[in-house]
């Protein structure tokens, strides 16, 4: 539970840059979906970069966890910004080979949510790159591009969040039409070792809380893991939101996602354990 490398990597280095009193401290977008760590950093004078973001001349702007594409890079420092990149290795991992198998002319397929920061910034380093969220886009969209190109050579990558489950679904939804359908393992180790142990409290349990922001992909997708499971489950950002129906249950067990800081999992283990 708690904070995946990545994260824990890019929260360290916005406290550092508050730390050195740097003129303007900014995040591009949200730096992780926790609200707890966000209300912090803001009153450490680290704001919240969004759209429509101007001169930037003096200003440190954090790309955050999830990474961008190189045409945003660009226009950060084309305003002036100076650039700390707190993109998760893993995620530059993915962004890079994405880029290396669109040039060697691959039909490269991308599984996850097209509207995912993650999955903006790897598709801004494959022009052309199909997103797919579920196994029936895959296979329409697997379809459409093999009666354009029959002979084309295809790949697929996922975002780092996804579930493996999810994963071979969209990847087998894609084999249909392209049977040589290379697939790379993207799938971060942190999010597999999260869903993997989830699996084996539900099992332990009568119900589950995740402790976690409810914008927050790798938490939401515990979510749905546990539910998927016949477990009852709810997100909770703080131990005010913990239900009053988990009262019912003799034994409930804990989660928590990538992006939740170890002082929230605390708070809410307590909560629990008064009831």
């Amino acid at each position: 539970m708690g904070f995946c490398m990545g994260v824990r990597r890019a929260v360290k280095l916005a406290l550092d840059e508050a730390a050195a009193g740097s003129k303007a401290v900014y995040t591009l977008g949200p730096l992780i979906h926790n609200p707890q760590v966000l209300e912090d950093l803001k009153d450490r004078g680290v704001e919240i970069l969004e759209k429509g973001r101007g001169d930037l001349t003096g200003a440190t702007v954090l790309i955050r966890a999830h990474g961008v594409s190189p045409r945003v890079e660009k226009e950060l420092l084309a305003a002036g910004a100076r650039i700390r990149d707190a993109t998760c290795p893993r995620v530059k991992a993915s962004q890079m080979k994405a880029r290396s198998l669109t040039r060697a002319g691959y039909c490269l397929f991308l599984a996850g949510e097209k509207d995912h920061g993650e999955v903006i910034g790897i598709t801004g380093y494959a022009p052309g790159c199909v997103v797919a969220a579920c196994p029936g886009e895959a296979e329409a969209a697997a379809e459409k591009r093999c009666r354009q190109s029959p002979a084309a050579k295809a790949a697929l990558l996922a975002q780092t969040t996804l579930s493996a489950d999810e994963y071979e679904a969209i990847g087998e939804g894609i084999r249909k039409w392209f049977p040589k359908l290379k697939i790379i393992d993207t799938i971060c180790g942190a999010t597999r070792d999260r869903q993997n142990a989830l699996k084996e409290l539900c099992g332990q349990v009568e119900a589950v809380i995740i402790a976690g922001g409810k914008t927050s992909a790798n938490t939401r997708r515990l979510l749905s893991i546990a539910q998927s499971l016949g477990t009852p489950a709810w997100i909770v950002e703080n131990e005010g939101e913990i239900p009053g129906e988990i009262g019912r249950y003799a034994l409930v067990g804990l989660s928590a996602g990538a992006s939740t800081p170890d002082s929230a999992i605390d708070t809410i283990e307590r909560a629990l354990q008064a009831l």
